[in-house]
């Protein structure tokens, strides 16, 4: 048996030599050390051998089995390393050859990006400067400061997704007001742009993201002329010149006299078709005097200072300047639809 133990070594290590290909490796490993092996077979005629014979013939097997298996690694290990040499050789680049020029893809701004730039350069034109709060807000600045009580109806949660009784994500960018009134001095045009959250189920004209941007202007004599006149200016700066503006009277909590902001359809031209509902006015957003209670909440005087703002919805504006139909869209990041805006 001792003899036909070298003989299996010695055939193995000199087929190992033979060996050009991990599956040539792979079927001489089994069939000298696998379970059927050769090297087996002679383990299991061991029971036949005294036990002194057994345990020198199991120490001698111990020994073969484990210089096989070292150089079967280590001729593993040099077939993986001439493989790699090949594939480096079959991938060689001649460098001296001449480039070729490839068209490098290029991709687009999503519309909403489009919209927020255009209104943000407009009311930037008119002497607003950027300013921004947090998207996880304190139900204070969200709700309260801006005379919305603890029983108002907009707190109800099937509207608002609260984190815990005191923290919400905001449902508008009108907690920026509060902020800024209580921390810059005044008086300031400001343009507030940021994300908003509501519980809306998706469907093409809601979503429970979007987003939104607000016009805050706090001075000593600001009227609703003057409301009037920056919204007309800000309409034409991102619909055209040839687009109208409307004020309707409206109502919100945090501005008294409140307006809805229409503006001469963009689809018919004010002529009427079934975009603007044969109104030939389309609604984009909503406006008004600031209430004197925000700004006396926020620690200003009412009798000194006075205040206009209005919040629009980039989703909307975008849909009917590029007559998108589908707000789901916009958010989707289909490259197909966002390359039509390039």
């Amino acid at each position: 048996m001792f003899e036909e133990l070298l003989k299996i070594r010695e055939a193995a290590l000199k087929e190992l030599e033979a060996i050009k290909n991990a599956d040539e490796l792979n079927e001489l490993s089994t069939q000298v050390l696998g379970r059927g092996g050769k090297l087996t077979a002679i383990l299991r005629t061991m029971g036949k051998l005294s036990q002194e014979e057994r345990a020198a013939l199991g120490q001698k097997a111990n020994s073969v089995k484990q210089e096989l298996l070292e150089k079967f690694e280590e001729r593993k290990a040099a077939l993986y390393e001439l493989a790699e040499q090949k594939k480096i050789e079959r991938e060689e680049i001649d460098v001296t050859l001449p480039g070729v020029r490839r068209a490098v893809p290029m991709g687009a701004l999503n519309p909403l990006t489009l919209v927020y730039r255009e209104i943000r350069d407009a009311l930037i034109g008119l002497g607003f400067t950027t300013f921004e709060g947090p998207e996880i807000e304190y139900d204070e600045y969200n709700f309260t400061l801006l005379n919305l009580p603890p029983n108002h109806p907009a707190r109800d949660m099937q509207d608002t997704f609260y984190v815990n009784d005191k923290v919400l994500l905001r449902t508008h960018t009108s907690p920026c007001e509060a902020r800024a009134l209580k921390t810059l001095d005044l008086p300031f045009r400001l343009v507030i742009p940021g994300r908003c959250f509501r519980v809306d189920e998706p469907d093409a004209s809601h979503s429970p993201v979007f987003m939104q941007m607000e016009g805050l202007v706090v001075d000593r004599n600001v009227s609703i002329a003057d409301l009037k006149g920056t919204i007309d200016s800000f309409v034409k700066a991102v619909f055209g010149e040839n687009v109208e503006s409307r004020l309707r009277p409206s109502y919100f909590p945090f501005t008294e006299p409140s307006a809805e902001v229409d503006i001469s359809c963009t689809i018919c031209g004010g002529k009427g078709c079934s975009s603007c509902k044969g109104t030939g006015w389309m609604e984009i957003m909503g406006c008004g005097i600031t209430n004197p209670h925000e700004i006396e909440n926020c620690g200003k005087s009412p009798d000194e200072w006075r205040a206009f703002a209005w919040g629009v919805g980039v989703d909307r504006v975008a849909c009917l300047k590029y007559g998108i139909s589908d707000i789901r869209l916009i958010y989707e990041g289909d490259g197909r639809f966002l390359s039509q805006f390039k």
